[in-house]
């Protein structure tokens, strides 16, 4: 029998025996290769890549810089754990990355090797510099799967499931959703009803937030919300975190998404493409914030690995030297320009939305009542996938295809894409 299926077959059926149900992989396919905004399975089959590894990938596969930077590394050191000694990549990540974040204001940056662990240690130096336990977060974000990742998301499934108790004083507010008719005086208001009735704010250490939210659905925060939100957290001296993990290093058309509101955050979580795919995560903020745990209280035996911070240091040369900002800018409004099209063309899309590259489209049943149509989103993403392009979903309702292609997509392929997508939406809909 085993004979008879192709290698991804086999492969896959391996999978199942020996990898456990809790991890689920979006799409059936086994990838042995790629390079750019493309990859290639097993069996030879192309696809357009427009996950890159849910936002991992803003250079592409295999960028020549990430990959020249890792193997001169290799020949120096490969892991010392920082904890035991340092080494130069390290220190010369932090210093750019302060430099980035906090301009000519003093900042600090630590390195972690997951998101979660990034957001962990984040409220961990907004307790230890407030003194306070509380800390608020937003329904429909997402911060990891950790035990206090998961209690930080703002969603229930399929993230929550029965892996309670969670962790304590954690609370959540709306999130603006202008399309479900939630503006942002409204969640402004929704935050002082909060402080009002469960948490005073003297009591909150910290704000956590994405400036555009990610798994939840690609929804913007605007401006005028998150500089409120700084007043707010300025007038009652709390910490807060913008958590750039998706958002960051050029997704949105600025290097950060909270350049778009001129705001400077107290503490900032990266991660993601900040290594190009490389495993590395961290928390850039104020250096008098950042300070506050005593020596031993941060560190991982892993964070700030050698080999990942010289991937880093090759992803903000690219940055600073190829011209990938304004790419991301060019590729967004193209990108933006054709699903609008579709979205004349299709009823099923109620809402195009998204800042830079980092769009999406909200499926619905019925524009009129806005109800989401998770089935049908997932057989768009199955018809994409069999036409050779790879995308995947979000949003609470799981009703959102988001659009996550490396900023070197050429527009060759950007095309290619958006024809794809466009067959699939004729085809999978009725």
């Amino acid at each position: 029998m085993l004979e008879r299926l192709s290698r991804t077959d086999r492969l896959i059926e391996e999978r199942q025996r020996h990898v456990p149900a809790g991890v689920l992989t979006a799409h059936p396919l086994v990838l042995e290769c790629a390079a750019g905004a493309e990859v290639w399975d097993v069996d030879g089959r192309r696809y357009l890549d427009f996950v890159g590894g849910i936002g991992v990938l803003n250079l592409g596969h295999n960028h020549p810089r990430v990959v020249r930077a890792v193997q001169d590394q290799l020949g120096l050191i490969t892991h010392a754990a920082f904890q035991v000694a340092a080494y130069p990549p390290y220190i010369a990540l932090a210093r750019r990355l302060a430099g980035l974040v906090g301009g000519e204001e003093p900042y600090k940056a630590v390195f972690f090797t997951s998101g979660a662990e990034a957001v962990e240690n984040a409220v961990k130096i907004a307790r230890a510099h407030t003194n306070r336990p509380a800390i608020i977060a937003f329904r429909g974000g997402f911060h990891g799967r950790t035990l206090l990742g998961t209690t930080l998301t703002g969603m229930s499934a399929p993230y929550a499931q029965n892996f309670g108790p969670f962790a304590p004083e954690i609370f959540h507010t709306a999130f603006p959703n202008p399309y479900r008719g939630l503006d942002s005086a409204a969640a402004l208001a929704a935050l002082e009803e909060l402080f009002a009735t469960e948490v005073a704010p003297e009591r909150v250490a910290a704000i956590l937030i994405e400036p555009v939210q990610g798994d939840g659905g690609f929804l913007p925060a605007l401006p005028d919300f998150l500089l409120a939100l700084q007043r707010i957290a300025r007038q009652h001296g709390i910490v807060l975190i913008l958590d750039e993990i998706q958002t960051g290093f050029g997704r949105t058309g600025k290097l950060f998404a909270f350049e778009h509101a001129g705001l400077r955050p107290d503490l900032v979580t990266v991660a993601k493409s900040l290594a190009g795919g490389l495993p590395l995560s961290g928390v850039v903020g104020r250096a008098a914030i950042m300070d506050a745990p005593a020596p031993g209280g941060l560190g991982g035996t892993y964070g700030g690995n050698a080999l990942s911070c010289a991937a880093a240091l090759a992803v903000l040369d690219a940055f600073e030297q190829d011209g990938l900002l304004e790419r991301a800018q060019a590729l967004g409004a193209a990108l933006r320009a054709a699903l609008e099209r579709l979205q004349a063309k299709h009823a099923a899309i109620g809402e195009v939305r998204g800042l830079g590259f980092m769009q999406a489209i909200e499926i619905v049943a019925d524009r009129a009542t806005r109800a989401p149509d998770a089935a049908a989103t997932q057989r768009i993403i199955d018809r994409a996938r069999g036409l050779g392009l790879l995308v995947i979903k979000c949003g609470v309702h799981r009703n959102v295809i988001r659009f996550l292609a490396p900023l070197v997509t050429t527009e060759a392929q950007l095309a290619e894409g958006i024809g794809m997508l466009e067959r699939a939406l004729a085809e999978a809909l009725p």
